[in-house]
Formats: structure tokens, sequence, C-alpha cells
């Protein structure tokens, strides 16, 4: 599976998702770039699902016709996640093509 990591997502993250394509936003040069635009570049690259942090993007964007998952975290607290990793990978693992799921704390 190909995952993007958003830029407010700790790369630490990537340890949660072992055996998974990870990559950030900043690996792809992609920081500051807004929300719509971000989200169109992503599916263009082929990523699966999209992790973030941000709990306006659902509000902000229309994101019915979206292929790629979306999977909204309830924190981008590097210690708190870390703490979580099988609650994240098991989420992202069996998140759906265009669905979008907010992760809540366990």
């Amino acid at each position: 599976m190909k995952i993007l990591l958003d830029e407010c997502v700790p790369a630490q993250v990537r340890n949660a998702l072992a055996g998974h394509d990870v990559t950030t936003v900043q690996m792809h040069g992609w920081t500051g770039i807004k929300n719509g635009a971000l989200l169109a570049e992503a599916e263009a690259a082929a990523f699966d699902v999209f992790i973030l942090a941000d709990k306006n993007l659902r509000y902000q964007q229309n994101l019915a016709a979206r292929r790629m998952a979306i999977l909204e975290l309830w924190t981008n607290h590097h210690p708190t996640l870390e703490r979580h990793f099988p609650h994240i990978r098991a989420a992202a693992e069996f998140i759906q093509p265009g669905e979008y799921r907010v992760l809540e704390s366990p």
C-alpha cells in the first residue's frame, strides 16, 4: 500500500506502517501546497491513503469524488501517537478507497 503522511504528521508514524510504501509530503517537496492541490498531487501519484491531523480538511474540500482514502488522526503529538501505532496501522490497512475516516483516540 502506498501511504502519504501530511506535513503535520510526525515522520515517526512511518514506523507504525512497516511493510508499506510510506513517504511524507516533505519528501516529495510538496510542503506548503494547499490542501486541494495536495490531494490532487497525491492522487496523481497513485497514493492509496493520505494520513493527516488537520481537522478542517473535510470541511474545506469536496471529498466526494476522491479515490484515495483519507485517515484523520486525533492528534499530531508524537509520544501520544507512538503509544497507539497498532491502532493507526489497523486503521490504515482496513480503510477503503475513497473513504474519509476520523481515527479517535483509543
